[in-house]
C-alpha cells in the first residue's frame, strides 16, 4: 500500500529563509516554484509552511506514498483509521488521518509513482559528495512503543525491520521500512509508558562523503558539531545546531576504511 515517504512539511516563522537555510545545508537547489517554498530531494520533498514564531518552528507533517489513494483510504479505515480530504486547492489528491487516530503525530497520504531514474536535483556550489544524496530516517519520540508498533506496522503496514532496547542508550528502538529510508520511534525507558502523545522529532540526512560534507557546511557559517562514530555499524556521522528551522538533525555517512 504505502511505497515511500512522498513529504515532509516543516514549520517555518519565515519559510522562505527556511528553505534557503536547507537549500545551504543540504548542497541542493530549491525547486523552480514561485508561490511555495519546496525543495525536491531523491528520495523526499520538502515543504515550509508559516508558523507563528521560531518557537513553533520544526517538523509539521508527513504524507506517504500509495499507487491509489481511493483503495488505501478504504483499507486504512477498516483498519481503524479516521481519514478525510485535505481543504483547498492546495490540498487536492491527499487524504489527511486524524491525528488522534495517529497519537498526535500529522500523517497524510498522497497518490504518487515512484520517481524516475534520474529525477535527483543537482547540487549548488559543491562536488557530489559533498551535497546530501538524500533523507536516512525521520524520528518519532513516543511514550508507547506497543501502541506504535499497532500503529505503523499493523494499520499503516510499514514493515517493523528492528526493535531495540538499550540500556545504555536509555532507549528503545522500533525501525520501520518506508521505500528507502526508515522511520524510526524513539522510546524513553526511563520515563516509562503512558498515553501521552507521540511528537514527529527529528531527521537523518545521507552524506555520501562525510568529511566533504562537514567541510562544505561548516564553510557556508553553519554550526555542526565534530565528526564522530554512529550507533550503526560502519558509519561516522555529526549533529548540526544551526540551520534546520528548529529540527533536529544529523549527518550520517560511511565510515571510510583504513588506508
Amino acid at each position: 500500500m504505502i511505497h515511500a515517504l512522498d513529504c515532509i512539511t516543516l514549520g517555518a516563522a519565515l519559510p522562505d529563509a527556511a528553505l534557503q537555510s536547507y537549500a545551504a545545508l543540504l548542497g541542493h537547489s530549491p525547486a523552480a516554484d514561485g508561490t511555495n517554498a519546496r525543495m525536491q530531494l531523491a528520495n523526499v520533498r520538502l515543504e515550509f509552511v508559516a508558523k507563528p514564531s521560531s518557537v513553533d518552528e520544526g517538523l509539521a507533517g508527513i504524507a506517504f506514498a500509495v499507487g491509489d489513494l481511493v483503495k488505501a483510504g478504504h483499507l486504512l479505515e477498516r483498519r481503524g483509521l479516521r481519514l478525510h480530504l485535505a481543504d483547498g486547492d492546495g490540498g487536492a489528491g491527499r487524504l489527511h488521518v486524524a491525528t488522534d487516530s495517529t497519537h498526535g503525530v500529522p500523517v497524510s497520504l498522497v497518490e504518487r509513482k515512484p520517481p524516475a531514474a534520474g529525477d535527483a536535483p543537482a547540487s549548488i556550489g559543491a562536488g557530489h559528495d559533498a551535497a546530501v544524496s538524500g533523507l536516512d530516517h525521520v524520528v518519532i519520540r513516543t511514550p508507547n512503543p506497543e501502541r506504535a508498533v499497532a500503529l505503523y506496522a499493523g494499520r499503516l503496514g510499514l514493515s517493523l525491520r528492528l526493535d531495540r532496547s538499550e540500556p545504555s542508550w536509555g532507549a528503545r528502538l522500533l525501525f520501520f521500512r518506508c521505500g528507502d529510508l526508515v522511520i524510526e520511534v524513539a522510546h524513553d525507558l526511563k520515563a516509562g509508558v503512558s498515553d501521552e502523545p507521540d511528537k514527529l522529532w527529528g531527521l537523518s540526512w545521507r552524506a555520501p562523503d562525510i568529511a566533504q560534507t562537514h567541510a562544505r557546511v561548516k564553510s557556508a557559517g553553519i554550526e555542526v558539531s565534530d565528526i564522530r562514530v554512529g550507533r550503526r555499524p560502519g558509519t561516522r556521522l555529526f549533529t548540526v545546531r544551526s540551520h534546520t528551522a528548529g529540527v533536529p538533525t544529523i549527518m550520517i555517512g560511511p565510515d571510510p576504511p583504513a588506508a
